[in-house]
């Protein structure tokens, strides 16, 4: 749930500090805040307020009271967002039911390399104490960011290449003890500059013991199923772990543009709650260049670039013994150029290109050795059609190559051939004001996504998952239709909206079992062999998705005792095999929330009850989830020593201590989610 920014900010130097500005709302007292629609530019890179796409800000105390260890559970219960939770620190967005290389997640506007979309076990090498800033767009966003957006993005910000200049030095620190890991974590940040030349420089640590839970790890079905008695009890084995951040960057900045590079470095260490003897040692380096010029004369009023070089690994440790070798290296850069008007018409065109070389080294090696090359062009344009109506449309062309290399290993040596694919997106867009409290906004969009070297080249035993897995070497293009429709109201009492999305994919590449099972050799065994592994295959499949997503924030009243609003939101998937009829697996139940926000002076709390319903529309050979209902409720307090601004909270979590099973976890039977937590935390900027 999302609380409203504010306008008011402190300043340092004789200027806003950015650093400052992204606490801003966790400083502005409730007396006279003045709420701001958000710009979100990954919607638009024109930055219109007016976006028919739908998507979420976070930022200041809305990130801040989120945050948790993982990208995919600090936006876990926003609309239309599930976790595919894999423990605390292994979780990736899931986005209306699709998850993997269908959302692109992305940093500063392009992609750094890992292997998360791979495998569920394994974690984005990215710590959200180092974020200042997360959007996020539901809904396909493959016009401007490639084939795998065909179901979202959620786009970081950082700073670490500041795009403004910087007077003085300024910073900010962060400290937090507490939750159902008891998580130790600290975050601080530097920037100082002379008006134009600015640095910044930021660490993060992160260390957490094994997770609380309510009673049993494994599941009623599960230990049914196996005769154990149930795995670890009241913590889950083999989840606790550490992670390590930092980064340095600079820029030279002037009136009507900047110039800046970046490293960034990420290391951590962490168990696999499905393997008690399984850790991953994970590594990432990034480095980044970005610049824009802005008021141009000719053609082209701004043009920007963005580029990143990264270098991943990590390795899966077995009992002290390294089973796997991960490595993903390569670089994506692009460019955007906003033209001058055309008449009615403003907008940008650009390219991107992008390389990466995945390596996968050792005896449980599933997916050969892939170069990915790809290129694209795309525009976006926007008509301000009269003061009701704006339109905007666009299109993508992407090329893709896979090549393999088999690298003398048997498996793949057959399978190992490029292929190419040619993937092209058309978009459109509407938002009508119906009344100055009323609008409706509408998109209708055609997208195609290439397959990838995993969903093409698979063959082998993947432990993580305990299946043994088959690419689709004949593969074609993914292909979806898709539209939403959202009622937007804001009369100063009530403001939120109601909105439904249909997704219609002629080819929906999916993981579906077979029947039969396999050694880790490929050779079929029978079910009850100590060896058996259930062979899933990647096909290409008709499939639906569809469901509603709402939310209204209530201003019920200020007086004496503060200002109380009342947040309200829900959201609901449904997704359909529509070859066989059956339901897609991993899609997250009805979900419903209520809380209630006080602020009075320098107080601020929050009470909420979180609603899930029981999942039972799930594949024939997977589990359903039973429903839950939580509680959270936070407190903060804001304070200044000095030109120094701070806010002291602490928060609950899942107070009445329910297990939790998230029916977009593959691990829903093994690892449930945290139990009651209770965590503490200081946050400063000056």
């Amino acid at each position: 749930m999302r609380r409203s920014r504010s306008v008011s900010t402190f300043r340092l130097f004789g200027r806003v500090s950015p650093l400052a500005a992204a606490l801003a709302s966790s400083f502005a007292f409730a007396e006279g805040a003045t709420s701001l629609s958000p710009v979100v530019v990954t919607a638009n890179p024109l930055g219109e307020r007016s976006l028919a796409a739908p998507t979420t800000l976070l930022e200041g105390d809305d990130l801040s009271l989120r945050q948790a260890s993982s990208l995919g559970e600090t936006l876990n219960g926003l609309p239309g967002v599930s976790s595919s939770y894999f423990g605390p620190l292994a979780s990736r967005p899931i986005i209306r039911g699709l998850d993997g290389d269908r959302i692109r997640l992305l940093r500063n506007g392009v992609g750094a390399l890992d292997a998360s979309s791979l495998s569920n076990d394994h974690a984005v090498p990215q710590d959200p104490n180092s974020v200042e800033r997360i959007e996020v767009v539901r809904g396909p966003a493959a016009l401007l960011y490639g084939g795998s957006a065909i179901g979202g993005v959620v786009n970081s910000f950082d700073n670490r290449i500041p795009t403004e200049a910087i007077e003085g030095l300024q910073g900010a620190g962060e400290l937090r003890y507490g939750g159902a890991d008891t998580t130790r974590s600290a975050a601080g940040k530097l920037e100082a500059g002379d008006g134009r030349f600015a640095l910044h420089l930021d660490a993060d640590t992160r260390q957490f013991n094994d997770l609380r839970i309510p009673g049993y790890a494994h599941s009623s079905s599960q230990r049914a199923l196996e005769g154990d008695e149930g795995g670890s009890k009241h913590r889950l084995a083999n989840s606790d772990g550490r992670a390590d951040g930092g980064a340095v960057g600079g820029a030279y900045t002037w009136a009507d543009g900047y110039l800046g590079l970046s490293y960034s470095g990420y290391d951590s260490n962490y168990g696999s709650p499905a393997e008690d003897s399984v850790r991953i040692a994970m590594q990432q380096d990034h480095y980044a260049f970005a610049s824009e010029v802005r008021n141009l004369q000719g053609p082209f009023s701004s043009v920007k670039v963005d580029a990143g070089y990264t270098e991943y690994e990590h390795k899966e440790i077995d009992a002290g013994e390294v089973g796997t070798t991960f490595i993903n290296e390569g670089y994506e850069a692009r460019i955007e150029a906003r033209h001058q008007p055309l008449g009615p018409l403003e907008g940008v065109v650009g390219a991107q290109l992008s390389q990466s070389r995945f390596s996968a080294l050792g005896e449980e090696a599933f997916v050969p050795h892939t170069e990915t090359d790809s290129g694209a062009l795309f525009v976006l344009e926007n008509w301000a059609w009269s003061e009701r109506l704006d339109l905007s449309f666009g299109g993508r062309l992407e090329r893709t190559r896979l090549d393999p290399d088999a690298k003398g290993n048997a498996r793949f040596a057959e399978t190992a051939r490029a292929q190419r694919f040619t993937a092209g997106s058309l978009s459109t867009g509407a938002v009508y004001r119906l009344t100055p409290i009323w609008s409706l906004a509408g998109t209708l969009s055609y997208t195609e996504r290439a397959p990838t070297y995993y969903e093409v080249y698979a063959n082998g035993a993947h432990e993580a998952t305990g299946t043994y897995e088959r690419g689709d070497t004949d593969a074609s293009k993914e292909r979806a239709v898709s539209s939403d429709l959202t009622l937007r109201f804001d009369n100063g009492t009530h403001r939120g909206s109601l909105g439904v999305f249909y997704s219609d994919f002629a080819n929906y590449i999916g993981l579906i079992g077979t029947g039969r099972y396999l050694d880790d050799e490929g050779d079929e065994v029978a079910p009850g062999a100590d060896d058996a592994l259930p062979e899933y295959r990647y096909g290409g499949v008709k499939a639906q998705f569809y469901g509603i997503e709402a939310q209204d924030r209530w201003r019920l009243g200020q007086g004496p005792l503060g200002r109380f609003d009342l947040e309200l939101a829900g959201d609901y998937t449904r997704a359909k095999n529509k070859d066989s009829g059956e339901a897609l697996p991993r899609i997250a139940p009805l979900r419903l929330n209520t809380a209630l926000l006080w602020e009075y002076q320098a107080w601020q709390a929050r009470a909420e009850v979180e609603h899930a319903a029981a999942q039972r529309r799930v594949p024939e050979n997977e589990t359903g989830t039973d429903g839950y209902t939580t509680l959270g409720a936070s407190l903060g307090y804001r304070f200044g020593v000095g030109e120094s601004r701070w806010l002291a909270f602490v928060k609950g979590d899942n107070l009445t201590n329910q297990t939790i099973r998230y029916a977009s976890s593959i691990l829903r039977d093994v690892a449930p989610a945290p139990g009651r937590s209770i965590e503490a935390g200081i946050k400063v900027a000056f």
